[in-house]
């Protein structure tokens, strides 16, 4: 099969459409996320804290850490955002603490829950909520 210059421009224009197109058509909602995350579980609260900050003059970023002593997995969920799944932080046996702390994009004022995995199988779930004066994604 011989292949042309054009034949070869529109296959590559149709992949990276394709590959455009498709990533917000498979995003996933923040209960698919968490029923993921947590295997259907419904989580309780207590033994975790998420810190953020009540108003963020920029969404560009915004700092928000996470503490869940005994937790082995963290998921950061922000809830207004075209796509909600900001971060999983996964904790080994050697690990000192189960705290994380990172800096996320918010596209408007919203809530910016964290789910952890605890060593004994439970789920417990935080929420802030963030009021953000300035866009992150495109806001």
């Amino acid at each position: 099969m011989k292949l042309s210059r054009r034949d070869a421009l529109w296959a590559g224009l149709g992949g990276i459409a394709t590959a455009t197109l498709a990533n917000p058509l498979f995003a996933k909602t923040v209960e698919e996320l968490s029923a993921d995350f947590t295997g259907g579980a419904v989580p309780g609260t207590g033994g975790i804290t998420i810190t953020a900050p009540e108003i963020a003059e920029n969404g560009n970023t915004v700092p928000v850490s996470v503490n869940a002593p005994g937790a082995v997995a963290i998921m950061l969920l922000a809830a207004g955002n075209p796509t909600p799944a900001v971060a999983t932080f996964a904790f080994g046996p050697a690990a000192g603490s189960q705290m994380a702390a990172t800096r996320i994009r918010l596209a408007t004022t919203q809530d910016v829950i964290a789910l952890a995995k605890m060593a004994d199988g439970s789920i417990v779930q935080a929420v802030a909520t963030v009021k953000v004066t300035i866009g992150g994604c495109g806001g």
